[in-house]
């Protein structure tokens, strides 16, 4: 099996459409069905099947797409390491957070791409610290940006780069956003305005909350922050948020923070790669405008 036989795949596991793959690789469609074929020959089990008029991967098609995004990235990681510095091309796929991407890196990009104008640069949304640390074990992810508290991982390098202010926040005009004294058990009736499951500083809230014997009754899941944070100002709800999220808002008045510290362990934004990982220039560098643009945000005090 070629690298061209691995992106093929790849691409149509994504797109499961035989004529989108084809258009988007510039193939013909019958050359995207061979190279299928070739695979599942070499393979001895069928990657695609059809259902009904949906094509969608087999088990083994699963299992091999795992496999074959690896190879991929050996094939790239062997043609950078042989050009060494001479390398002006590639690719580097990054996870991170909505929070993140939106409110932190775009600084870190513009360095990042100043310096590697021919790299290119892939930001995976990370909906969790669980699933980031997953794509990072299989090879899914060069790097990535995790939300959690400081723990060790024995198969990841894991650096903190600065601590994260949680804040639960609430529209200007909220009964409870004059209210001094304020106790975790006033939001227990409040609708309450949480990201996904295994979003790092949701955990916190809800470990918080069942510390506490407090349980909210009236809970609300959205897949962005920036619903979230629209919804707070729209004074739907009240939601936990970090501090870079809500800053302008709460400058300009927009939201309040109603005081609420966690007893619980800190969060931390730390970076993470595979210990094994083969730290490419180009990775290598990024590593490096990620832990100084982050560590000058830390010693400056904007978080």
């Amino acid at each position: 099996m070629d690298e061209k036989q691995l992106l093929t795949f790849l691409t149509a596991a994504e797109t499961l459409n035989f004529t989108k793959t084809a258009s988007m690789l510039n193939f013909a469609q019958s050359s995207v069905t061979a190279q299928v074929k070739s695979l599942e020959t070499q393979l001895g089990r069928p990657l695609f099947e059809r259902l009904g008029r949906k094509l969608v991967l087999t088990e083994a098609g699963h299992q091999f797409k795992g496999y074959a995004e690896k190879m991929v990235k050996i094939s790239e990681e062997a043609r950078m390491a042989v050009n060494g510095e001479r390398g002006n091309g590639g690719r580097l796929t990054i996870g991170a957070q909505e929070s993140q991407c939106t409110y932190r890196l775009p600084p870190v990009l513009k360095a990042f791409k100043s310096r590697h104008p021919h790299v290119e640069l892939i930001f995976k949304p990370a909906h969790s610290d669980e699933y980031a640390r997953r794509d990072l074990m299989d090879g899914r992810l060069d790097a990535a940006f995790i939300m959690d508290r400081s723990s060790p991982r024995d198969s990841l390098t894991i650096e903190t780069l600065l601590q994260e202010d949680i804040k639960l926040v609430a529209a200007s005009d909220h009964p409870l956003a004059g209210s001094k004294g304020f106790q975790l058990s006033d939001i227990e009736r409040e609708p309450l305005l949480l990201t996904e499951d295994g979003c790092s500083y949701r955990n916190l809230l809800e470990q918080t909350c069942t510390a506490s014997e407090v349980y909210p009754v009236n809970k609300l899941e959205f897949g962005s922050i920036e619903a979230i944070k629209q919804c707070v100002i729209a004074g739907l709800g009240i939601a936990a948020l970090p501090q870079m999220v809500v800053e302008r808002e709460l400058t300009e008045g927009k939201i309040v923070d109603l005081g609420w510290k966690s007893p619980q362990p800190p969060i931390f934004t730390q970076l993470a790669w595979h210990k094994d990982k083969w730290l490419s220039p180009p990775l290598k560098d990024f590593i490096d405008i990620s832990r100084e643009f982050l560590k000058q945000e830390r010693t400056e005090g904007f978080v």
